[in-house]
């Protein structure tokens, strides 16, 4: 059966009691904090530098749309690893390396969204860090340092390593289809 929601009757789904509402900051309570979309959020806490820069974060990693409040049970695939990829960018530290993968991290990202998620990967490259992608979308593939092209199909008719190196020698690999789409788009 799917699941079914029941609006509390006593706090009519802000899920805090009377006496927590009645805290205002800035004339706001906690349920009206987490109604704010991620970039309103900016605006509202541009005076609490450390809040401000970690919902920067999410901003710059195209979550503008998302509440503050939002729950984490309905985030889709790509925006759960941004959340994650957005909380690692939080804490980075030097001398520390790490490695990241992502799995098709640009699914359903406008291409101005795409370009923010590519300069928080490059950061993350920037710091020493090592970054695997797991991508189809040319626009990524096209900036790496390195790839690794398994085909020549998927599934069953795949897994063989058709070629690896930069995005120029992937494009000159005449087995590989992303070769062959990335000759056209280089």
């Amino acid at each position: 059966m799917p699941d079914v929601e029941v609006m509390c009757p006593t706090c009519k789904g802000a899920r805090y009691d009377k006496e927590t509402l009645e805290v205002k900051y800035r004339g706001k309570s906690i349920a009206d904090v987490l109604e704010l979309s991620i970039e309103d959020g900016i605006s509202f806490f541009q005076d609490q530098p450390t809040i401000a820069r970690k919902i920067g974060t999410l901003n710059e990693l195209g979550l503008a749309y998302l509440k503050l409040g939002h729950p984490s049970t309905i985030l889709s695939g790509g925006e759960a690893q941004r959340v994650k990829l957005a909380a690692e960018l939080g804490k980075l530290k030097r001398g520390k390396h790490n490695l990241y993968i992502l799995d098709e991290p640009t699914t359903g990202l406008h291409f101005a969204d795409i370009d923010r998620l590519l300069q928080s990967l490059n950061l993350l490259v920037e710091k020493g860090h090592s970054v695997v992608v797991i991508e189809h979308n040319l626009d990524v593939i096209k900036t790496a340092n390195y790839i690794i092209d398994l085909g020549p199909e998927g599934g069953h008719k795949g897994g063989e390593l058709l070629a690896c190196g930069t995005p120029e020698e992937i494009a000159r690999c005449a087995q590989s289809h992303t070769g062959r789409f990335l000759a056209e788009y280089l």
